[in-house]
């Protein structure tokens, strides 16, 4: 199974402010487009509790949740597509069967840092967008180990490397690049 994440970070490697929230100075036209699309062509979206890609077609999208709230795997009484799982009671191959999808389904992680963390070692992309020019002071990075290491350094060391990079917006100094196994 197809495994690809997607974020949006700050030049020092922040997904949101220190509230956890994705600040307005992340938003930008090319990439959300990039975004939507991406989701709309995965067959499962995996995200921790707070993160939700707040798009018009969230609700219709299979979905796992990560949360320590189940002992393994439990439908999401909220949320009619989306079944919670946590790590350590039920594997991933577990929580996607829960999910109804199969082992050739395409999968988008999409955050928080702990939630990117744990597919380190199982991505085919990590498709990493940058603002260039923003700079989120005591924010919440990519990674659990940001600001320590950048996110280049983390999806380097985890054995990614960086493919192609296209620019969302030169004036601005956003772009995506695709780090592939």
């Amino acid at each position: 199974m197809p495994i690809e994440a997607y974020v949006i970070v700050s030049a020092n490697g922040m997904l949101a402010d220190s509230s956890g929230v994705m600040p307005d100075s992340l938003k930008f036209p090319g990439d959300q487009a990039f975004f939507e699309g991406a989701l709309d062509e995965a067959d499962l979206i995996v995200h921790g509790r707070h993160s939700h890609e707040d798009q018009a077609r969230s609700n219709e999208r299979m979905r796992v949740v990560l949360s320590r709230a189940v002992p393994a795997l439990a439908p999401d009484p909220d949320h009619p597509r989306s079944t919670l799982w946590n790590p350590a009671g039920a594997s991933f191959e577990e929580a996607c069967a829960a999910a109804g999808v199969t082992p050739s389904a395409k999968i988008a992680v999409i955050g928080g840092p702990h939630v990117y963390a744990l597919f380190l070692g199982q991505y085919d992309v990590f498709w990493l967008s940058q603002a260039h020019s923003v700079q989120i002071e005591n924010g919440l990075g990519v990674f659990p180990d940001v600001p320590a290491r950048t996110p280049q350094d983390i999806l380097a060391a985890s054995g990614l490397h960086a493919a192609d990079t296209r620019v969302f917006d030169a004036e601005r100094r956003v772009d995506l690049t695709a780090w592939r196994r």
